[in-house]
């Protein structure tokens, strides 16, 4: 299962004082303490008195640490006395949700609604809802949200069409000195700048105006010296370009020497990166101008930069179903994303910096295979059966993805390459589910020896710690069982591979087939004897019927696989 990740962007209404900005910080990360958030950057701007702060994590943590943050600020700053150039209306003025791994923004939009309802019942602030989760079709856009700025609360407050969603009321005392604040949900923004062969701010420009969705004027006679044309209202006739969900302009750069085309992919579901990254290298082409290379600027999601690497091994006819750290290589190369300076994939991919952090450190399949054995091996009782079952069967499933990617590869069958991409891809889907599965059975054991160390003097803490174990036990049943569900879905794969696959490599598809079969049958003895201590016998009974029917498929298909292995290597 994919991770669930979300980032938050809160805009603070102070950019100038240190201590109240690391006071909010503090807050946010419980100084650095608080689980599953992860603090990213804090950019504080003098002239705009306002700092922008970023950090990730999962959902429900972000969005405690959101509120944290909210709270902080509130006590801290003082609008009636703010001052700065950038457009605001409150301590916090904005904070929008991000979708990143593993979640929608229509999830998002509903954690961003209830968060903006805690906000206003118990610090008693108003709050707009913009971007995805307004309430009003038009508050959608965080400047009618924002009319008039913190100046123009006391006029909108407590009034039909312009009053707050959340926690609405007229000015007072506490608002004067907090303000409103929207809080919404967006989709994540990339920020990107395409390096261009030339110096000259005019062509880069005209390439922006080329593919950003604003375009540019319509003129007299289609001269680029006409006068613009205006609509009946007088407004300015634009011509739009051709990249949906962007904003984009040129402009010279005197550190690198070169024009760029600075662009902000407001919408990746419209306009993906590397969508973006053609069609300005399309247009640059016709102006006699070529992109040399891309700079990320801040932070990506991995998927942005995952499928752009799978786009571009389509067009080479290569196999999708290799390692992410491939992928990844690929899209950096293909982009140019390392041009003017080193891409790290821990520095600039979300995903892989909270990797790279202590929320993954504890986590078995991060260890290498010496260290991993020598865990097993030691006097802790875990990880024990269920997690080596667990990694048996993805070792299983990448044996029959290296065939579908040897396969893609082989000479004279390229007209089969996207057929075997295919296998590749569900044999690492596969595989990646089961290596989760390896710390999730060592988690439930652990759930379960934590239920051991629970109170149990009063007959409630008894019954408490009786309906704590049951559930406990029933879930580290069905983890076992989940892996012998998943590691069966490898045969498919394996057969495929035995019978269409690189012959080559028929030997790798039998041990391949073996190590399923074994995976499967060691899960079932963990959830026999995990099954034993439930005390729903109805419902130990069913977990041991169903491991007993995926067992007993399981030698059938390990057998047929290897018949037709031994057929080939005799």
């Amino acid at each position: 299962m994919k991770k669930r990740i979300i980032e938050c962007v809160p805009n603070f209404s102070e950019g100038r004082d240190p201590e109240v900005i690391n006071a909010i910080t503090t807050a946010i990360t419980l100084d650095g303490k608080a689980e599953g958030v992860k603090l990213l950057d804090v950019d504080p701007g003098e002239a705009t008195n306002r700092t922008v702060v970023t950090f990730v994590g999962e959902p429900e943590a972000v969005v405690e640490a959101a509120f944290r943050g909210i709270a902080k600020a509130a006590e801290l700053i003082d609008m009636s006395k703010h001052q700065g150039a950038h457009p605001r209306m409150g301590a916090t003025d904005v904070c929008p949700l991000v979708p990143v791994s593993g979640i929608t923004l229509k999830e998002c939009s509903e954690l961003a609604r209830k968060l903006g309802e805690r906000v206003a019942d118990e610090l008693g602030i108003p709050v707009y809802a913009y971007e995805a989760s307004a309430l009003r079709p038009e508050r959608k856009n965080l400047a009618v949200c924002r009319k008039g700025e913190y100046e123009a609360l006391a006029s909108r407050l407590g009034t039909p069409d312009e009053g707050a969603d959340y926690g609405d009321r007229k000015m007072d005392e506490q608002i004067a000195r907090t303000g409103a604040t929207a809080i919404g949900a967006r989709d994540f923004l990339i920020a990107v700048n395409f390096n261009l062969n030339t110096t000259s701010t005019r062509r880069a420009n005209a390439i922006a105006f080329d593919v950003r969705e604003k375009g540019r004027p319509a003129r007299e006679g289609g001269k680029l010296t006409g006068k613009p044309l205006k609509d009946a209202e007088g407004n300015t006739i634009m011509i739009p370009g051709t990249l949906k969900g962007t904003k984009a302009i040129g402009w010279y750069i005197d550190e690198y020497g070169i024009a760029q085309v600075s662009m902000n992919i407001t919408d990746s579901s419209i306009t993906s990166l590397h969508a973006a990254f053609d069609e300005v290298s399309r247009a640059a082409r016709e102006r006699g101008v070529r992109v040399t290379g891309t700079e990320i600027v801040g932070l990506v999601p991995k998927k942005a930069i995952l499928e752009a690497g799978k786009h571009y091994l389509r067009k080479q006819q290569r196999s999708l179903g290799i390692p992410e750290k491939e992928i990844i290589k690929i899209a950096v190369k293909s982009m140019g994303l390392d041009e003017l300076k080193p891409f790290i994939p821990s520095e600039k991919i979300i995903e892989e910096m909270i990797a790279a952090s202590e929320l993954s450190d504890k986590k078995l399949v991060n260890l290498s295979c010496q260290e991993f054995a020598d865990e097993t091996a030691s006097e802790s009782p875990a990880p024990g059966g269920g997690s080596i079952s667990a990694y048996m069967g993805a070792l299983g499933a990448s044996l029959g993805t290296m065939v579908a990617n040897l396969s893609s590869h082989k000479p004279g069958w390229d007209d089969q390459w996207e057929t075997f991409s295919d296998y590749a891809e569900k044999g690492r889907n596969i595989m990646q589910r089961l290596l989760t599965l390896v710390d999730e059975d060592t988690e439930a054991f652990n759930k379960i020896m934590a239920v051991y160390s629970m109170p149990k003097i009063t007959d409630q803490e008894k019954e408490a710690r009786a309906q704590a174990l049951e559930s406990a036990t029933i879930h580290a049943a069905r983890i076992p069982l989940e892996t012998m569900k998943t590691a069966f879905e490898a045969f498919d794969l394996l057969e495929a591979m035995a019978q269409e696959g690189n012959p080559n490599s028929i030997s790798d598809v039998g041990v391949g087939a073996l190590a399923v079969r074994s995976a499967i049958l060691g899960a079932q003895l963990n959830v026999r004897i995990n099954a034993t201590g439930i005390k729903d016998k109805a419902v130990a009974q069913q977990l041991i019927d169903d491991a007993e029917e995926i067992a007993a498929y399981a030698s059938s298909r390990e057998q047929g696989i290897l018949n037709i292995v031994n057929a080939v290597i005799d």
